[in-house]
């Protein structure tokens, strides 16, 4: 049985158990395999990921001057005003190698083809705060992007089950999420919907409970990933239950319509901000790529042809075009959370941004020297810190990974592939 294969990946998806060879070898286990899943965190710390899926041309965004005392790059130019909000950093990445095929680890620092035999699987960072924290919100988290480009889907989310989360792709859907609340026909379907879904799952789990004193310790193990994934049905689940009569909060403008990825960037950041301060969720990411178009930019080429750049002059200024937007689009969703209350601070205050790719260089297609901004969160900001990309000093993005997910809250001490607390 492939491990990563369940059954489970959403509500409404087929809940059979897993055949247990075990069971035609008549071997029998003794310890239970299900064990009650943890409770959400506490705390109302907030968290948002923004990967881009090309990457941006470094020589134009990192500094030469580490430190509060960093110059002013092409790429920085429109942070500017917002450099005390924010750390550049340099140096970090996961260690793996794949082009655009390794782009999807951003967030986890795993490729989802070595995940398979890890406990935690390839799952991403917004992810494992929301299976610990998210269930405190409507929604555990929200992830935006595209189901088009050269991947074939949004990936910047995945669930331990190996399950690429699908994306909210425009305004218009996300805006319906957070603000337009169902009709009372709708509200009674899904009355009924959660009936049958516990019936389901009441049976599944006596099912399973039976099953684990029948089956061998190889088994077992395998009955115990199978359970992770029902236990996130029943989180899913109870949430649906907890929401159905709670009314969404009242949206401040009408319904956007839908334009095109470029123009519609500013409208998700607001959105974005709009259900974090609402509390609708705590923890969102964002992708841009898929059905990022030049042309919205007055730019010719495609996305995808002008990374592979070789190094052409014309090609890097329209790239440079490119990536400026996006950076400042990022500037004003700071901008827009640092001027949002949140009790006695801001709501950036509360809320770590992380900015970067999972590409370090579209153009050789390489996945290391990862181009990460940090703003936000309770850090200490202001500087331009390059970290040792080689040799005994190196640290892995997960670092970081590990020390935004303990200020959210979670108690845990190791994420993805890394070797401690990022300092």
């Amino acid at each position: 049985m492939n491990r990563r294969h369940f059954l489970i990946s959403s509500l409404g998806s087929s809940l059979a158990l897993p055949t247990m060879p075990s069971l035609m070898a008549k071997a029998v286990g003794s310890d239970k395999a299900v064990r009650a899943g943890k409770g959400a965190g506490q705390g109302a710390r907030r968290f948002v990921a923004i990967g881009n899926l090309l990457g941006f041309q470094t020589k134009q965004l990192f500094p030469q001057t580490a430190g509060p005392q960093y110059e002013k790059t092409t790429l920085l130019a429109p942070l500017w005003e917002q450099r005390q909000h924010l750390t550049v950093l340099r140096g970090l990445d996961h260690g793996v190698k794949g082009g655009h095929f390794a782009v999807h680890s951003f967030l986890s620092g795993v490729l989802h083809s070595e995940a398979q035999n890890r406990p935690e699987g390839n799952v991403t960072l917004d992810q494992y705060l929301a299976d610990e924290i998210g269930f405190q919100t409507r929604f555990p988290s929200l992830t935006v992007g595209s189901e088009g480009g050269i991947h074939g889907g949004c990936q910047i989310a995945w669930t331990r089950s190996g399950v690429r989360v699908p994306p909210i792709t425009n305004p218009a859907e996300l805006f319906e999420k957070i603000f337009v609340s169902d009709s009372p026909q709708q509200r009674a379907r899904r009355e009924v919907d959660n009936a049958v879904q516990a019936s389901v799952l009441d049976s599944v789990l006596g099912e399973a409970r039976q099953l684990s004193r029948q089956i061998n310790a190889e088994d077992k193990a395998k009955l115990e990933e199978y359970m992770t994934s029902v236990r996130d049905v029943e989180k899913r689940l109870e949430l649906r239950r907890r929401w159905t009569d709670q009314p969404k909060p009242k949206a401040p403008f009408d319904k956007p319509a839908n334009r095109n990825a470029v123009e519609d960037l500013p409208l998700l950041y607001e959105l974005i901000a709009l259900a974090l301060h609402t509390d609708s969720t705590r923890i969102a990411t964002l992708e841009i790529g898929g059905d990022f178009m030049p042309q919205h930019l007055g730019i010719k080429k495609d996305y995808h042809g002008l990374s592979h750049h070789g190094n052409d002059p014309a090609a890097i200024a329209d790239l440079i075009t490119l990536e400026t937007y996006q950076i400042a689009q990022y500037g004003k969703f700071i901008n827009r959370l640092a001027g949002l209350n949140d009790g006695a601070q801001s709501l950036l205050d509360s809320t770590t941004v992380l900015f970067g790719s999972g590409m370090g260089d579209g153009n050789a297609h390489r996945n290391s020297d990862l181009p990460i901004l940090l703003a936000g969160g309770g850090y200490a900001h202001g500087q331009f810190r390059h970290i040792p990309a080689q040799g005994p000093h190196k640290t892995p993005l997960c670092n970081l990974f590990v020390d935004i997910a303990q200020k959210m809250g979670v108690e845990t001490d190791r994420f993805g592939n890394s070797n401690g607390r990022f300092a």
